[in-house]
């Protein structure tokens, strides 16, 4: 008899949002500390012919490749439709 009185009361202590709570966040936990320290989440050593290279510029250059700046607009291109606009008062300067 003592048994079924237990088993509901552990039932009905589970349905409780605060139990609930703690339980999603006991598998949240447990979820990130496999992610975070898996064998997969380790540091990823490049090699040496790789890592030589700081920008795709250099790496390009050392493998003969030659890099070229983009072409500049063309001197005869149309101008704007429409109205022209006035310069700015106080122009935005980066």
């Amino acid at each position: 008899m003592t048994c079924g009185r237990f088993a509901s009361s552990i039932s009905t202590a589970l349905r409780h949002p605060g139990v609930i709570a703690l339980i999603v966040a006991g598998v949240t936990i447990a979820a990130m500390l496999i992610v975070d320290h898996g064998p997969w989440s380790r540091a990823k050593t490049q090699p040496a012919h790789v890592a030589m290279y700081a920008t795709t510029g250099e790496a390009a250059r050392a493998a003969g490749a030659e890099v070229l700046p983009t072409k500049p607009k063309s001197p005869i291109e149309p101008a704007r439709p429409g109205p022209k606009t006035s310069p700015a008062i106080n122009p935005v300067t980066p």
